[in-house]
């Protein structure tokens, strides 16, 4: 359901399942305990198949009991945040489609990158179902007015508009897809696994706040990081002109 590999200091967490990777129950399940034991110093969220993901399986929310089906949002909320939980970056590698949920999976990842002939929706609206938790995502990534379209409309945007708008980092040719991620997941690989873990979890912390509370709260944040050993080694052999 996930295949693990590594490249280097990457790793790769493939969703393997059916209907175009639909997010059922054990899926999403499998992806949490997958990124709580990655190894890796960056993780990779790629997919096989013609799709990245469809989104939730509808199965398990047909002629279900209630509390089965907030089971399904409940395990897809833990995602969405273990996602931004994880001490290391995460970047969708989206190939094909990726609608509702599984759009929602592009939107809180760290970072994305697209092949130029993705596209990408919240079409529950015409099923009766509106996305409302892949909102939460989708709104803080392309901004409300964008957003809203999507949601009310039901109309797909491609990868080009996705780049645009902030929903994926940007879209390259479908053959180059692999190797942009890599080379991306590689650069951040290099640096500082401790600097990279604060300064994610920092960003999370202080992306919802006003700007007073933003900078009071980064500024001990930076002092702590200038303070570290390995900040201090760092500097200082930068200072000195040496590796």
């Amino acid at each position: 359901m996930i295949n693990v590999s590594h490249e280097g200091a990457v790793e790769i967490l493939t969703l393997a399942g059916p209907r175009r990777n639909a997010l059922s129950v054990a899926m999403m399940r499998a992806l949490i305990a997958a990124l709580h034991d990655a190894k890796g110093r960056v993780i990779v969220i790629a997919a096989e198949g013609p799709a990245f993901c469809a989104g939730h399986d509808l199965n398990e929310m047909i002629g279900c009991a209630s509390d089965r089906v907030d089971e399904v949002f409940n395990v897809c909320t833990e995602l969405m945040y273990t996602v931004q939980a994880v001490r290391q970056p995460v970047i969708a590698q989206v190939q094909g489609v990726a609608t509702a949920a599984g759009c929602q999976l592009v939107a809180t990842c760290d970072l994305a990158i697209a092949a130029e002939d993705a596209w990408f929706a919240t079409p529950g609206v015409r099923i009766g179902l509106f996305c409302s938790t892949p909102m939460v995502a989708l709104t803080r990534a392309i901004g409300r007015k964008r957003a809203m379209e999507m949601l009310l409309t039901a109309k797909p945007i491609d990868a080009r508009t996705a780049a645009d708008w902030g929903l994926i980092n940007r879209a390259v040719p479908a053959a180059d897809l692999a190797a942009n991620v890599m080379e991306l997941a590689s650069t951040i690989a290099a640096e500082s696994d401790y600097t990279i873990k604060l300064g994610k979890r920092a960003f999370y912390q202080q992306i919802d706040m006003d700007q007073d509370d933003a900078y009071r709260f980064t500024r001990g944040v930076m002092t702590a990081n200038a303070m570290a050993p390995e900040a201090q080694t760092r500097m200082r052999a930068f200072v000195e002109k040496r590796k």
